[in-house]
């Protein structure tokens, strides 16, 4: 079956965010008594608030108490600290130009929230291209990547089979949620992560401008060339 729509991840894929939320989490833990250390934290960047929180304060969760405290300032962070240092992933707007011209359809699939995904896709210089009705983000899934809820909900609302998608991330999260929907993904360093932790995506590039330099011998274009 050949590609006839993409799945995107936001954070590391998109835009160059990773580090941010990786501190954004330090010093959300610290505003309420809890010693995370940025090297502690960075490797799990990729999963959800519902993911991350129960490691660091067991008993906690992102929905409720002290643990939804934590995780509504870590938003805040990143919305108002943040998010005017952030810069786009070396590519992200040709990229996702050129799918577009192909006829792909595109759909965002991301942990973050409504208004967090606002500032994120600005700041990716996307957010005129790609429509927050077309997404979908924590409030579409009971659990975070690497669950495969959010890749679930994404394919659900494309209403396309999931051996027809393949899904752009850059986190062995990204790859786990994907590959348990029964999508493909194709994934970029520039997340962070090295090509042992990226393993099980059917292609890695360095970001999305080296794919989109070798676009027509990518997965993308072998499998979608022979599409009417």
């Amino acid at each position: 079956m050949t590609y006839q729509g993409v799945v995107l991840d936001v954070d590391g894929t998109l835009v160059l965010s990773n580090d941010a939320h990786a501190q954004a989490w330090v010093e959300a833990f610290k505003e309420f008594g809890y010693e995370v250390k940025f090297e502690q934290v960075r490797p799990l960047i990729g999963m959800g608030g519902d993911q991350i929180i129960p490691q660091f304060a067991p008993g906690l969760t992102d929905e409720q108490g002290q643990g939804k405290q934590i995780a509504d300032k870590r938003k805040k962070l990143i919305i108002n600290k943040f998010a005017s240092n952030l810069v786009c992933t070396n590519g992200a707007r040709q990229l996702i130009l050129k799918m577009l011209s192909t006829g792909l359809r595109l759909i965002i699939a991301s942990s973050a929230k409504s208004e967090e995904l606002s500032v994120l896709l600005k700041a990716a210089q996307v957010d005129d291209l790609l429509s927050q009705e077309e997404a979908t983000t924590s409030s579409d899934a009971e659990n975070s990547k690497p669950a495969p809820d959010i890749v679930e909900a994404a394919v659900s609302k494309l209403n396309m089979p999931p051996a027809s998608l393949v899904m752009l991330g850059d986190t062995p999260y990204d790859i786990e949620s994907a590959n348990n929907a029964g999508v493909d993904v194709i994934a970029f360093r520039c997340g962070g992560f090295d090509d042992s932790q990226l393993k099980d995506a059917i292609a890695i590039y360095d970001e999305p401008a080296d794919l989109l330099s070798h676009y027509d011998t990518s997965p993308l274009a072998t499998k979608t060339m022979m599409r009417t």
